[in-house]
């Protein structure tokens, strides 16, 4: 059996090589999803088209709009940029929640937003940030919000020639806050049972606005529409809290699995939300 191992040198190559055999040859970053699969056999490798020293598909660079983001910034470096740590913490965090060091200097945020696993941290974050992503191939590229960019489990909307190069991400409101929270079988080094990214701006006790996205809960990452309406405009009691905790339950559509169960992901889930209201009526 051979093994095709292509490594193109710039994005152009890359991209014929997508065109040329669209689909036939996985895209290699990290590799920490990827080879991990290949080695334990879920999946079968006949090539790669390995971009992991492509340097235009790195750095973290700010415009007057937002923050972009190369598609092979790992997420150390993502977690240790100034600007990310202070004007969006909760990606910051959902990086540092991936793996241990290793993997936080190997795995890219371009992987873990391709793998497109429901249980993807930085996923969630992305969402609630209505972040965008700019696919290429050889015709052009094109910007993809989030709230369109993951359309089931483990897919997007990536067409097979076209390679994620950049997340783009509009800076926040000076007066929000965000919160990323997950819940795993360990405090550290886990796959979340339940993640969840609130961004919101809260004064005297209540909600101007909100933002609510969840992962681990359905085939792909999701936004809790309703619960945002019912807490937008209110002000933040226990009632309320209970409220928001029993209608995102209702929101989400989680499964039973080896890491978890359906009704323990919705009671997590809340639990988190109710989390986050406390600390940040608390600390309004």
């Amino acid at each position: 059996m051979t093994f095709a191992y292509n490594r193109p040198p710039n994005i152009p190559e890359a991209l014929a090589l997508m065109t040329a055999s669209p689909g036939t040859f996985p895209v290699l970053a990290g590799g920490t999803d990827l080879i991990v699969q290949w080695r334990s056999g879920i999946i079968k490798l006949d090539g790669v088209i390995d971009i992991s020293e492509l340097a235009q598909l790195r750095g973290i660079s700010v415009t007057d709009e937002g923050v972009e983001i190369g598609a092979l910034a790992t997420h150390a470096e993502i977690a240790a940029n100034g600007v990310v740590a202070q004007r969006f913490p909760s990606l910051a965090t959902a990086c540092l929640s991936i793996g241990g060091p290793q993997i936080q200097n190997r795995g890219t945020i371009g992987g873990n937003v391709m793998n497109a696993s429901p249980a993807g941290d930085t996923l969630p974050v992305l969402l609630a940030h209505d972040a965008d992503f700019l696919a290429q191939d050889l015709t052009g590229e094109r910007w993809i919000p989030a709230r369109e960019f993951f359309v089931g489990y483990r897919k997007t909307a990536l067409k097979p020639q076209e390679l994620l190069t950049r997340i783009r991400i509009r800076m926040p409101d000076t007066k929000e806050r965000g919160s990323f929270l997950k819940v795993g079988a360990r405090r550290a080094q886990a796959i979340s049972k339940v993640s969840l990214c609130v961004r919101g701006r809260i004064r005297h006790g209540g909600v101007d606005w909100i933002k609510i996205a969840v992962g681990s809960v359905a085939p792909t990452p999701i936004r809790a529409p309703g619960t945002e309406a019912l807490l937008t405009g209110k002000v933040i009691t226990d009632s309320m809290i209970e409220l928001a905790r029993n209608s995102l339950a209702d929101e989400v559509f989680p499964i039973d699995d080896i890491r978890s169960t359906a009704d323990y992901r919705r009671f997590a889930a809340g639990g988190l939300l109710a989390r986050y209201l406390r600390e940040m009526t608390s600390r309004a």
